[in-house]
């Protein structure tokens, strides 16, 4: 029996951040809005119908109501953890269902698709989950999806780790430990989808000082919710850690403008529930030509 993942997250704690957001998170939610039109986009270049689609993680239903009116797609389902962005979604005539992206509790091969933007980072165990998805979607089914990954946010990561453990002599995590581009690829395949597409989308952001980019986070929902233990207790940030990390930020990631950087890397996936339809490789030795005889006959031809 395989080792349950490492409880990184405070699921009861990030539900709580998001619904704390969800009253003003459409001033906030650039990001959100940003990458479900470029799942869209994406979606557009598959020549498909999908007849059910569920969206997971769907905050206040930003991309769900895109799904709804898009001539590819039928039924739409948001499916949300946080009582308010489920009510949020409701009042938009959305159909909204309970779901905590743990624990995706749907029928099994229900959806022809299955969507996901800027949730699946905060899930304690991501391998699972993606097996559970690939269940939820019916032969020749597709996911698409994307999270942020490694790299995300370096720039404040830097800047409070070399404040801290220079005022205090060591550092709490305050930034969340994510995925990076070849970890996913990996685990789409150990989910078991077919034809799995990884690739990563670099934005930067630009703010006047790090507290501007701070608010942004907890406008998002994106602050901390780490998991509290005896190895790992929640320390609390004092005003002299915050003045030495906004000093850190502007000296080192500064444009020549005075405007500080902030990295979002977004890692893209999509993968196709299996199907006997779909294309498969070559068995090893079915080839029926060598690689030596194209040789031979390209030198034929040179000479």
């Amino acid at each position: 029996m395989a080792p349950a993942p490492p409880k990184l997250f405070d699921r009861r704690l990030h539900r709580r951040n998001r619904d704390r957001a969800a009253a003003h998170y459409g001033d906030y939610a650039f990001l959100k809005e940003r990458e479900s039109s470029h799942l869209i986009e994406r979606l557009e270049d598959v020549s498909r119908q999908f007849d059910r689609v569920l969206d997971l993680g769907a905050h206040d239903g930003t991309l769900a109501r895109m799904l709804a009116g898009h001539p590819q797609t039928g039924a739409v389902e948001a499916g949300e953890s946080s009582p308010i962005f489920r009510d949020a979604a409701a009042r938009d005539g959305l159909d909204v269902r309970a779901i905590d992206e743990e624990d995706v509790d749907v029928e099994r091969a229900a959806y022809d698709l299955v969507t996901s933007v800027l949730s699946l980072h905060w899930v304690n165990d991501l391998p699972g989950v993606l097996i559970q998805i690939r269940h939820a979607l019916k032969p020749d089914g597709l996911f698409l999806g994307c999270l942020f990954g490694a790299g995300t946010l370096s720039e404040l990561r830097t800047a409070f780790l070399e404040a801290e453990s220079e005022i205090t002599g060591g550092a709490a995590p305050r930034i969340s430990p994510l995925p990076g581009l070849q970890d996913m690829a990996g685990l789409m395949q150990r989910a078991g989808f077919a034809l799995p597409v990884v690739d990563v989308e670099h934005v930067t952001v630009r703010y006047d000082d790090p507290f501007a980019l701070m608010r942004d986070l907890k406008g998002m929902g994106e602050q901390a919710a780490f998991a509290v233990s005896e190895k790992s207790p929640r320390r609390p940030l004092s005003r002299r850690i915050l003045a030495r990390m906004a000093e850190i930020y502007a000296e080192r990631f500064a444009d020549p403008d005075g405007r500080l950087r902030a990295t979002f890397n977004v890692v893209w996936l999509s993968g196709w529930a299996p199907d006997e339809s779909q294309p498969k490789p070559l068995r090893p030795g079915s080839a029926r030509h060598s690689m030596a005889d194209a040789v031979k006959k390209a030198r034929g031809k040179d000479d």
